[in-house]
C-alpha cells in the first residue's frame, strides 16, 4: 500500500549559545550589526515535512512514495531514510542547489536566531506528480515551494486522487485565490490553531464556508487535542459525525515537540489509505504525536506498526 507525499526535506542544525542575546548587542549600534555567537553544542536533525511524515509512514507499515527535491548535499540523510523505510525513487536531485535546512540558534534564555534557507525546495514543482508511475489512492500536499503546493493539490484532483491539503508554514505565502482553489475539492483540510485563524483571514470564509468545499476539515490544538468537521464534499472518505472533539493523547515525559504534527498527519493518512474513519484516523494521529513528543528530534519514534497497535489497544482500548 502506497500514499504520495509531496513537501520538504530539510536538515536541522540546532545549536545553543550559552549567554544571551542582549549581552552582545549595542542598542544604538544595531544599523552596523557585526556579532558572533560561540555555540560549543551543535546536533543535526533530519527533518522537512515531507520527510517527516514519510518517516512515519514507515513505522505505519506504509510504503511511503516521497516526492520531494534535494541537493546533492543529501548524503548520510538519504542513508537513513532507506534505513528508515523511505525509498529515494522520487526524489529529485538538482544539482546546483542545496538540501533546505534550517539553522537555530538558542542562547540562555530560549531567545532564538532562526534562519531558513529553501535550497532546492523552491525548485521542487519541476518534479510533476505525473512522473509518479506507481500506484497510490491518497496524496498529502504539505509545506513546500509556493508553486508546488499549487501545481500538486491542482494534479492530485485532477488524477482523482484522494488529497490532503495542508500547507503549514507555507500558508502564509499563498495568495487568497490561490489558497481558495487549493483546498477546494480536497478530501481533507488539516491546519494547526494559527494557520485556521490565518485562513479564515486571507480567505474572508467562515467554518461553514470552507467545510462546504471540503470532505472534511481538521483543526489541530496541540495538548488541547484536534477538531474534526465533516464537509460538504462527497469524496469517499469516511467521516462517522458531523462534529467529533478529539482528545489529545497524554504523552509519557515531554522531550521534543518537534515534529508532532507531522506524526500527526501519517497516522491519517494511514487511516484513510486503509478506508478506516476519520475519527479512527485523527485518535491514531494523536497517538502519533504523543509518541513522537516522548522522543527527541522530529523522526524519532523507533515502533513498528505492532508496537504502535499496542499502544493505541492500551489508550483507547481498541484496535484500529
Amino acid at each position: 500500500m502506497s500514499v504520495l507525499v509531496t513537501g520538504s526535506v530539510a536538515v536541522d542544525h540546532i545549536m545553543v549559545f550559552e549567554d544571551h542575546f542582549r549581552n552582545h548587542f549595542v542598542s544604538d549600534k544595531l544599523e552596523k550589526l557585526n556579532v558572533a555567537f560561540h555555540v560549543p553544542q551543535m546536533t543535526k536533525k533530519y527533518g522537512g515535512t515531507g520527510g517527516n511524515i514519510a518517516y512515519n509512514l514507515a513505522r505505519l507499515g506504509i510504503d511511503p512514495l516521497l516526492l520531494a527535491a534535494v541537493g546533492p548535499d543529501l548524503g548520510a540523510y538519504g542513508e537513513w531514510m532507506e534505513k528508515s523505510g523511505v525509498r529515494r525513487d522520487h526524489l529529485y536531485v538538482i544539482d546546483d542547489e542545496y538540501c533546505s535546512a534550517c539553522f537555530i540558534t538558542t542562547d540562555a534564555s530560549n531567545n532564538q536566531l532562526i534562519s531558513f534557507h529553501p535550497g532546492a525546495m523552491d525548485r521542487a514543482h519541476e518534479k510533476k506528480i505525473a512522473d509518479v508511475n506507481e500506484d497510490f489512492s491518497v496524496g498529502i500536499v504539505s509545506p513546500n515551494g509556493r508553486q508546488a503546493m499549487i501545481d500538486y493539490a491542482r494534479d492530485l484532483k485532477a488524477a482523482g486522487k484522494l488529497t490532503v491539503f495542508d500547507p503549514g508554514q507555507g500558508l502564509p505565502i499563498l495568495e487568497k485565490d490561490d489558497l481558495v482553489t487549493a483546498l477546494s475539492g480536497a478530501a481533507v483540510y488539516i491546519v494547526n490553531e494559527y494557520e485556521w485563524e490565518l485562513t479564515r483571514e486571507k480567505t474572508g470564509l467562515d467554518e461553514d464556508g470552507i467545510a462546504e468545499k471540503v470532505g472534511a476539515l481538521i483543526v489541530t490544538r496541540g495538548e488541547d487535542g484536534s477538531l474534526l468537521r465533516k464537509g460538504g464534499l462527497d469524496c469517499g472518505i469516511v467521516v462517522e459525525n458531523e462534529r467529533t472533539e478529539i482528545a489529545p493523547v497524554e504523552a509519557a515525559e515531554a522531550i521534543d515537540p518537534t515534529g508532532c504534527g507531522d506524526a500527526y498527519r501519517a497516522g491519517l493518512l494511514y487511516g484513510i489509505a486503509n478506508g478506516l474513519s476519520l475519527e479512527t484516523g485523527t485518535r491514531l494521529g494523536s497517538l502519533m504525536g504523543s509518541l513522537k513528543v516522548a522522543r527527541s528530534g522530529p523522526q524519532g519514534i523507533e515502533l513498528d506498526l505492532d508496537g504502535i497497535r499496542a499502544e493505541y489497544r492500551k489508550v483507547f482500548g481498541e484496535d484500529f
